[in-house]
């Protein structure tokens, strides 16, 4: 009988006659200022409609056909705004943004029509190795699964490091290059299973439910992005919906997902969104479903409210938190071991939380001023054990770290006219810590406290940068970020510029240019010697890493929908933190997380360079593709000089991401096939030295040999199918992701087991299928 109301509410659409359409509302807004225009015209592009914003900049489109529809707007003095690949389903009103950019020409009573702007970065100032990515693309690409890691895995120069996890290299850079900021605020690392030092982890806390269009950004960043080497996520968030409540509703293998939004009174401007997640694992495990060895738990929080006044500008009140627990015993039966791993138990739990309030303002006509502040908290605590020959356990790590931050910045955006635009600001943080490690370098090994250490310091970061725009065709970026870290006063002053030059109405050759600074991970500034008094910090004094970006971009619009775009690039590394002794080869740029003990001083160096060609087809008749190349090497030198891979030097990578709907008439049904497909050259790896390893008994390398050797070639495919039902008020979509469809085994790494007595090979995950249910209403 369950089954049967089951059944009949997932498919009840197929029988009922309904009307398919909804709302598209939104505000025509200045793009720098944030102001909205009054006034301009918003058409309705493939429908022969259009309305006037209001003097709020509000427009709305009643009864719009579901599909998927773009806005364009034009305005006297300003160039054409476009809103394109709108969604529109039954289930969920569309509120949308336009934003729109001044022209430069002398006559302010002509519509100037820019080029194609699809995938433009939101913010202005990021010329080069920079684009925007929409929700959409988040849901949409295979094995994305609502996480924009996982999704950047799509873009030209972008690999991930372990199918288990969402950490990502950047032309070759380490993953702890990587920053997150959301709102304008650097923000902690916002995954579950997250390391000590890392920028990713298993899953995303974020919720897409949250997430709005955002940037992300590859090399020579904009002067208001300190503290990365390698890449920034500038992730915007979604208002609620201010006019009606809607909710989400999902269960699937990666969690139970419930989402509210609407207002806080009728006929206000005020809205709420808020998402919460509980795995379904815990539900399943709590159920007694046997879900393989381990038990893996999480669940996570994530809002943003939205408190517009009349006179004292806009508030807004967002943050998440996520809390995740992984516990797995070892093996006590010895007739049952088959290799080391089925000794060791562990247990790993990290704690994320950020909140964060902006508030934002017009100071007249030309200026607008944005200021944040945010708190946040973020930890792991882990324990790991080894099963001895007599059945003792014997501790080999535990680790309990906790990093709190304050942070508070202010913005001024300044338009002199049409042709000039400032924008400068500053940001302080506080930061406390309290860090303990102790571990054995391996079960023989006694225990060595790694890290014991407390206290808080404070980094500040200035920001000022200037555009131009002689003519249309001609843009011009101009600034400097500073940078400095109170523990040992290292300072950074960073010169930036770009430059864009349209050729014609579908062309563009842009350059970049930025010095670009990055703190070390705080675990290394306070690692500890084994044998020495914890007030010998040998890495306390350690200067910023500095890397200094150099691009070069040509993009081509071939038609309408498709884009050829190219771009050349090199990275100089300097003041990179290497091993203090010409015998070591160890470099922090081959990190991924963690900590350091061993000396370290800022006299490395490495370089990153290559040849990214992208060709892409935007949405258009249900249909989209995008086929990257990258050819590149990343290379770094220690204190003996020689020049050496790094671990993230495949040399090459391609990728496709392709996609097709398939939508009835009467658009109740549509039935979406999406394929992503990766090929890769192998990271790097240091070769095992077997004699020294059965001799220890653990895993020894040949060090002067650093990754000298390289992994086979890294091949995967990932599909995702999904069907999507409209009915009169509700739109529910089933959709099921294969990740590594094909059951590739691709290698990770070779290890010596000492139960084994033997290497052994270490793979990467296989086949998973990620199904997921979800009816919006």
């Amino acid at each position: 009988m369950r089954l049967s109301v089951v059944v009949i509410f997932l498919f009840g659409s197929i029988i009922t006659n309904a009307q398919f359409t909804q709302n598209i509302r939104g505000t025509v807004m200045d793009q720098v200022l944030q102001k909205p225009l009054a006034g301009a015209t918003v058409y309705l592009t493939g429908i022969n409609t259009s309305v006037i914003s209001d003097s709020n900049g509000v427009f709305r489109f009643v009864n719009v056909p579901v599909g998927v529809h773009s806005l364009e707007a034009t305005y006297v003095g300003y160039k054409n705004g476009v809103a394109n690949n709108i969604y529109v389903i039954t289930g969920k009103e569309q509120v949308v943004v336009i934003n729109m950019e001044p022209s430069v020409s002398d006559e302010q009573n002509v519509f100037v029509k820019g080029i194609n702007k699809r995938n433009r970065p939101l913010n202005e100032m990021s010329l080069v190795s920079s684009r925007a990515f929409t929700v959409e693309e988040t849901q949409k690409y295979a094995a994305a699964v609502n996480d924009p890691a996982r999704m950047a895995t799509s873009f030209a120069g972008v690999l991930t490091t372990d199918d288990g996890s969402n950490l990502i290299a950047i032309r070759g850079n380490s993953p702890t290059g990587l920053q997150w900021r959301m709102e304008g605020m650097e923000i902690p690392n916002p995954n579950h299973f997250a390391d000590q030092g890392s920028s990713g982890g298993g899953i995303s806390i974020l919720s897409a439910a949250l997430l709005s269009n955002s940037d992300f950004m590859t090399g020579a960043f904009a002067a208001e992005y300190g503290n990365a080497l390698s890449g920034v996520f500038d992730l915007k968030l979604r208002k609620g919906n201010n006019e009606k409540r809607e909710y989400t509703l999902q269960a699937g293998v990666l969690g139970l997902n419930v989402a509210a939004e609407g207002p806080f009174k009728k006929g206000g401007k005020s809205s709420y969104l808020i998402n919460y997640r509980y795995s379904t694992l815990s539900l399943l495990d709590k159920l007694g479903v046997n879900v393989g060895e381990g038990t893996s738990d999480f669940q996570d929080l994530s809002y943003n409210i939205y408190l517009p006044t009349k006179k004292a500008g806009t508030f807004t009140l967002f943050g998440f938190g996520g809390k995740s627990l992984s516990e797995q015993e070892a093996e006590k039966d010895s007739s049952k071991w088959e290799g080391e791993d089925d000794r060791y138990g562990s247990g790993f739990r990290s704690n994320t939380y950020f909140t964060g309030a902006t508030h934002q303002i017009n100071l007249g006509s030309k200026t607008m001023l944005r200021s944040t502040a945010g708190w946040s908290k973020a930890g792991t605590e882990v324990v790991a054990n080894y099963e001895e020959d007599n059945g003792q356990q014997l501790m080999v790590y535990e680790e309990n770290n906790y990093t709190s931050k304050i942070t508070a910045s202010s913005t001024v955006n300044h338009r002199f006219n049409n042709r000039n635009m400032l924008r400068a600001g500053m940001i302080v943080s506080f930061l406390d810590f309290d860090y303990y490690q102790k571990e054995r370098a391996n079960p023989n090994a006694p225990v060595t406290t790694t890290l014991d250490a407390s206290g808080n310091t404070q980094t500040i970061q200035a920001f000022a940068q200037w555009q131009g725009r002689p003519t249309e065709k001609l843009t011009l970026n101009a600034g400097l970020h500073y940078l400095t870290l109170l523990l040992n006063n290292s300072t950074a002053i960073e010169p930036r510029a770009s430059i864009r030059y349209n050729i014609s109405r579908t062309a563009n050759l842009s350059f970049g240019y930025g010095m670009h600074s990055q703190m070390q991970s705080m675990g290394i500034y306070f690692g500890q010697q084994p044998g020495l008094p914890a007030q010998q910090l040998p890495n306390k004094n350690l200067d910023f890493t500095q890397s200094q970006h150099y691009v070069l971009s040509y993009s081509q619009q071939l038609s309408a929908n498709l884009r050829l775009k190219t771009e050349l690039y090199y990275q100089n590394l300097s003041n990179i933190p290497v091993g203090n002794s010409d015998t070591s080869t160890f470099a922090t740029v081959n990190m991924m997380e963690g900590f350091v003990t061993d000396e370290l001083v800022n006299k490395g160096k490495g370089k990153n360079y290559g040849l990214e060609i992208s060709l892409e087809r935007y949405l258009s008749n249900n249909l989209y593709f995008m086929f990257n190349n990258s050819l590149y090497q990343s290379k770094y030198t220690t204190l003996d000089g020689i020049e050496r891979n790094t671990r993230f030097n495949g040399r090459f990578a391609s990728n496709l991401v392709a996609g097709k709907d398939f939508v009835s008439k009467d658009g109740r049904r549509t039935i979406g096939l999406n394929i992503k497909m990766i090929y890769a050259g192998g990271f790097r790896i240091t070769p095992v030295n077997l004699e020294a390893s059965k001799d220890q008994g653990y895993t020894i390398y040949y060090d002067k040999q650093a990754y000298q050797d390289q992994l086979p070639g890294y091949f995967r495919t990932d599909l995702r199918f999904s069907i999507a039902w409209n009915r009169k008020h509700a739109t529910t979509t089933l959709s099921l992701d294969l990740q590594n469809a094909t059951n590739r085994q691709n290698i990770y790494g070779y290890f010596y087991d000492a139960t084994k007595q033997a290497m052994v090979t270490g793979y990467q995950t296989g086949i998973i299928p990620v199904l997921n249910y979800k009816i919006e209403f």
